[in-house]
């Protein structure tokens, strides 16, 4: 077993799904774990990403996705020799979003907020394939300093009821709900 399957493995045991659905999506990862998971060119492959948040004015940063036509939180593909998934989520997250001071949000002690399976449509030179992403709550206290990396990824600070406004898949509304929960934003 490869140190990147253990590693995830080791991440598996720690994490405490919530629902049925979450916890079906962590056994098949748990029993893929010893596939090539870091690859791109598997039909599954582990992703890692981030809501960033900043927390005095309760606003969450979301990107626009131009493959996905969606606005999402950041995050991406693990780099060759990566292996752990929240130094990945920081450094897509940093890639995406040109902050440089991120953080572990207060109350999330690092560990993951949800891990899902989602599908991902063809496109790109890349057949349909699925995404394992573990996702992480990231701060800033800079949340003037964002800017996107490139001309199509817009990026935007949100409210949650913004937020939710403009994010349509139950997967993404369930982050949402898990980020406020964890911060302890209720009404």
């Amino acid at each position: 077993m490869t140190d990147q399957a253990r590693s995830l493995l080791d991440l598996l045991d720690r994490y405490r799904p919530a629902g049925s659905a979450e916890a079906a999506d962590v056994a098949r990862l748990r029993e893929a774990a010893d596939k090539d998971l870091w690859s791109r060119s598997g039909p599954l492959h582990v992703t890692a990403s981030a809501l960033v948040v900043h927390e005095p004015s309760r606003r969450v940063l979301l990107r626009w996705h131009d493959r996905m036509q969606a606005w999402m939180q950041v995050g991406g593909h693990f780099d060759p020799g990566e292996s752990d998934p929240l130094l990945v989520a920081l450094r897509e997250a940093e890639e995406e979003t040109g902050l440089s001071d991120l953080t572990v949000a207060p109350g999330t002690r690092g560990q993951p907020v949800q891990i899902v399976i989602v599908p991902v449509a063809a496109g790109r030179g890349e057949p349909a394939h699925e995404h394992a992403d573990i996702r992480y709550v990231l701060a800033t206290a800079t949340p003037e300093a964002a800017v996107p990396e490139s001309e199509g990824a817009h990026v935007r600070w949100l409210g949650f009821d913004e937020a939710h406004a403009l994010v349509h898949e139950d997967n993404l509304l369930e982050l949402l709900r898990r980020v406020a929960d964890a911060l302890k934003w209720g009404p």
